[in-house]
């Protein structure tokens, strides 16, 4: 573990005592234990909370998020609670959570400003059986292209996997290409291309054609299954 890292965890455990490191199968870190907060939202109430949950922090972070897992089954796994298949939590679309820590990419800021806001959404959902407090998104790819055309201020799903192609290629290439907002204009003469662009520090051109290739292959199988039935 480097000297920067191993100060951010010091940091992380200061803030959050009740969790541990735990041993790893893999290269990535395990972070485990009671997670303890204290939150307040604009329009709703103070509340003080904790959770057990399980953080994997990838060694590629934060090119690559970490995956949270509450380990002790208090959120139920009913679809209705944005648990993912394979229990871990559904904290926001990728680009949502990585433009939220772009500004201080660590383990700190993710738990500050992903994990904390996650879970102070579910405590009160659980309490009070409100719908959740902040914007809630549809399950899987839907409610990833949905977050994406908020983010991007698109219209459709195909506009959606061009941007992300777009993103995947060197700058100078796709300022040349048409733009994907549909005005006529190159990328990089629309003002959509201007702000779009702001997009590509969050993650490596790879990571956007990987990103397209997964959305647009989840897409056609929904569609498909839904001709099915």
């Amino acid at each position: 573990m480097s000297d920067g890292l191993e100060s951010v965890i010091e940091q992380f455990l200061l803030d959050y005592p009740g969790m541990s490191l735990a041993p790893s199968r893999s290269r990535d870190l395990i972070l485990k234990g009671k997670f303890a907060f204290q939150a307040k939202s604009k329009n709703g109430p103070e509340i003080i909370d904790s959770f057990e949950i399980l953080i994997s922090v990838p060694t590629r972070f934060p090119r690559e998020l970490p995956k949270v897992t509450e380990v002790a089954n208090r959120i139920p796994r009913d679809g209705n609670h944005h648990v993912n298949p394979d229990g871990t939590l559904c904290l926001g679309s990728p680009l949502r959570l990585l433009s939220l820590i772009s500004g201080k990419p660590d383990i700190v800021c993710f738990a500050e400003k992903c994990i904390v806001s996650f879970l102070y959404a579910i405590s009160n959902k659980l309490e009070s059986g409100e719908d959740f407090i902040f914007k809630e998104l549809d399950h899987g790819t839907l409610g990833i292209i949905d977050d994406y055309l908020d983010l991007f201020k698109l219209n459709t799903p195909h506009q959606i996997i061009e941007t992300l192609n777009l993103l995947g290629l060197k700058k100078r290439v796709a300022n040349k290409k048409s733009c994907p907002c549909q005005c006529g204009s190159r990328f990089g003469k629309c003002a959509s291309g201007a702000r779009i662009n702001k997009f590509r520090t969050l993650a490596a051109r790879s990571c956007f054609r990987k990103h397209a290739f997964e959305l647009s292959r989840d897409m056609h199988r929904s569609i498909s299954n839904n001709s099915v039935r």
